[in-house]
């Protein structure tokens, strides 16, 4: 059978360890799509900031980004999903108000408004993404359709600030921070409405992830892989659990459910 795969990027894809695919992960993908496979990527980055595939981008089908609010196909947007603009200035209030750090990505640009040392250690040391786009003003953003909301807050901080907002949906696949989108956006949806547009059926999609963000995807899959650096939350809702992204555990999965 055919089979559709979908695999998140940091933690799954790529080591937090070097911020690079392991060799392993690179053979079996190729060896994947010379089988038939179609490969996208699912990440909670936006388009903007992946910077760490290069080498298996010529194999991938198609991009779920920002946690399902923007996915693509070639030249072709499969579909977008704004925040209501009053959800976006009330966490920028909240930003100012509690001191934290927001990563502000829009439908073209991408800014880090409040930037503070931990936003960059986290960003630039931890996910290696060294252009945080602080040159672009908060008025140029605000033109365009805000996708996502990234507050650098602790659990704490976040409960502080959701009861606050409504019409949005949190995730969390870093300790250091969480992702906001518009309700009922996440990757799950994005896997949706990509196999809706490419004529896929559910039943032959793999998904791939190892964060809590991966969930509502390792969940609407026919078969979710959970990589052994998740969480046992994470874990618990796999039908398959790997080995870690740095123990081959990638190409392991593929073996394993005989896509390679």
């Amino acid at each position: 059978m055919k089979r559709s795969l979908f695999f998140d990027i940091d933690g799954t894809l790529v080591s937090f360890t070097n911020h690079k695919i392991p060799e392993s992960a690179i053979y079996g993908l190729t060896l994947a799509k010379e089988n038939g496979a179609d490969i996208y990527i699912a990440t909670g980055r936006p388009y903007g900031l992946i910077n760490n595939i290069e080498e298996i981008k010529h194999l991938v089908d198609g991009y779920i980004t920002a946690n399902g609010a923007y996915c693509f196909s070639g030249k072709q947007v499969i579909s977008c999903c704004p925040i209501p603009m009053d959800q976006v200035t009330s966490v920028i209030e909240q930003s100012d108000k509690m001191g934290f750090a927001c990563m502000i990505v829009g439908e073209q640009d991408i800014m880090m408004y409040n930037n503070n040392p931990v936003a960059d250690h986290i960003f630039k040391d931890m996910l290696n993404v060294q252009d945080l786009q602080e040159s672009t003003s908060l008025q140029t953003i605000l033109g365009q359709g805000i996708l996502q909301l990234t507050p650098v807050v602790t659990p704490k901080e976040e409960q502080a600030i959701l009861p606050l907002l409504s019409n949005v949906i949190s995730s969390r696949w870093c300790p250091e921070f969480i992702d906001i989108t518009a309700k009922g956006v996440d990757k799950a949806k994005g896997m949706k409405d990509m196999i809706a547009w490419q004529g896929i059926p559910l039943s032959q999609t793999v998904a791939f992830g190892d964060g809590g963000n991966d969930l509502p995807m390792i969940r609407e899959a026919k078969i979710g892989v959970v990589m052994g650096n998740a969480s046992q939350t994470v874990k618990a809702a796999a039908d398959h659990v790997t080995n870690t992204v740095d123990d081959d555990g990638l190409y392991q999965a593929l073996k394993y459910l005989k896509v390679i």
